[in-house]
């Protein structure tokens, strides 16, 4: 369980990623950079961004203006729908490096299952893991039957499967495959887009004194999924962070995860406008 925000899960070919970094999904121009900045200052060492997003120029901006050492950050980035495919991918990467500045990528993954297109996609992010361009390659938003086709025509097993994660949607069945398999669960959407009124959370919040949000997040680490809270608002980014000085009971633990409703704020990835 991690108890410092410098705490690692070794992923299952041994590079180890932050449990906590910063999700920058429709930052807009400018503000990704200030975040990015806030959130190295504040201690976190991930930042999790995507070529769709439209903003990683700004990360590599918000990293270059932290004046950190490039080799304590944790930088991931994915390969969007429209760039699927062996040879458009390995372009897709190109662009994607060129605009982050970096020579070396920590994580790529494959942003969402395209039909048809996806297995040839994996297999051009096993190309860049083999040359060493990636230090680990994984997937984004795929239920058990992607990784299952997956799994029949690859060589490497994912290292993260990023989804839709939050009390109100605790995917057991896909947290129990990936956990068999290995394969480290990646929150996004962890706070629910702001909807954290409901009366448990707030309760919660009241009993350990912190905020529904630092309980969500809380439970999100003792689960053993790694979270990437989104904020561009460097006290909120401070305060999310702040979650490594208390523990939920393993009473309130369950009673959070009880809340499930298989509610999704975000696409289903079986019915996704590819």
């Amino acid at each position: 369980m991690a108890t410092k925000i410098t705490d690692r899960s070794v992923l299952n070919n041994g590079v180890e990623m932050p449990w906590l970094g910063l999700g920058v999904w429709k930052a807009k121009e400018g503000n990704e950079t200030v975040a990015v900045r806030s959130a190295i200052e504040a201690g976190y060492r991930s930042v999790d961004t995507a070529a769709v997003y439209g903003n990683e120029e700004g990360v590599a901006e918000g990293i270059r203006q932290a004046g950190i050492d490039r080799d304590q950050l944790f930088i991931t980035t994915k390969v969007w729908n429209a760039d699927q495919g062996y040879e458009s991918t390995l372009k897709a990467f190109d662009v994607s490096m060129k605009k982050l500045k970096l020579d070396t990528l920590d994580l790529y993954l494959v942003h969402w299952p395209v039909k048809d297109k996806f297995v040839d996609t994996w297999k051009a992010l096993e190309k860049l893991y083999r040359d060493g361009y990636v230090r680990a390659i994984g997937v984004s938003n795929f239920h058990i039957h992607h990784l299952e086709e997956l799994r029949k025509h690859s060589e490497i097993t994912p290292v993260v499967n990023q989804v839709e994660y939050h009390p109100l949607l605790t995917q057991r069945e896909l947290h129990a495959y990936c956990k068999d398999r290995a394969i480290q669960l990646e929150a996004w959407s962890p706070l629910m887009q702001g909807n954290l009124d409901h009366p448990l959370l707030v309760e919660l919040g009241q009993k350990y004194g912190k905020s529904p949000a630092q309980i969500v997040i809380r439970w999100d680490l003792q689960n053993g999924v790694v979270t990437i809270p989104k904020s561009i608002t460097p006290a909120r980014i401070e305060q999310n962070a702040d979650v490594f000085d208390f523990a939920l009971s393993a009473e309130d633990v369950d009673k959070i995860s009880a809340l499930n409703e298989n509610k999704r704020f975000g696409p289903d990835p079986d019915n996704f406008d590819f």
